[in-house]
């Protein structure tokens, strides 16, 4: 399977995975770094990248073959602190667009890095790929009620409270495709 190109953002390199760096994180999170290039802090992962979510990205990577690359789990590598490579957060989606267009879009970050602006730009780079394939109308993310920090994140990065009803208790934010003028991250 072929990894789609990195992204980057100002300060973030965005590297889709692969079944072998997910393997490393469940197997031997230490055979992680050397595949990114990256040091890999030893609070990793972040929030609600959890074993169970890695298990679920590997499971689809395999599954899915080559049409799975890039829909599912990416790490954001800073070079920022003093050009030294470092992992700072994790984001991506739960998976291709759905038949009507939507993708769902998640995104965590190291405590240690947070309050910089770090998940935003992750964000507004997964954003911006998404609405690079034609079929997608619309990225959605929820959050819970109570994640004041992840609905600020969200606002930064243009989305606004879907008007669809949730079950989960979770809150729906969403961001359409833009006009004409299109997407800056």
């Amino acid at each position: 399977m072929n990894p789609p190109a990195d992204l980057h953002t100002q300060r973030l390199i965005l590297v889709a995975a692969t079944p072998a760096h997910v393997r490393a994180e469940l197997d031997a999170p230490d055979r992680l770094g050397p595949l990114l290039g990256c040091r890999v802090p030893p609070d990793w992962p972040p929030g609600e990248y959890d074993r169970e979510a890695m298990a679920f990205f590997l499971a689809r990577l395999e599954e899915g073959g080559s049409a799975a690359a890039g829909w599912y789990a990416w790490y954001a590598l800073c070079r920022e602190d003093r050009g030294e490579c470092r992992l700072v957060g994790a984001g991506g989606y739960c998976g291709p667009p759905a038949a009507s267009g939507d993708v769902e879009v998640g995104y965590s970050v190291l405590p240690r890095w947070r309050n910089r602006g770090y998940a935003a730009e992750m964000l507004l780079a997964l954003v911006g790929r998404a609405f690079g394939f034609p079929g997608v109308r619309r990225v959605i993310a929820r959050t819970d009620a109570g994640n004041a920090a992840s609905i600020r994140v969200l606002a930064k990065a243009g989305f606004a409270a879907a008007p669809e009803a949730e079950d989960s208790g979770l809150l729906l934010f969403a961001r359409s495709r833009p006009g004409p003028g299109g997407l800056r991250a």
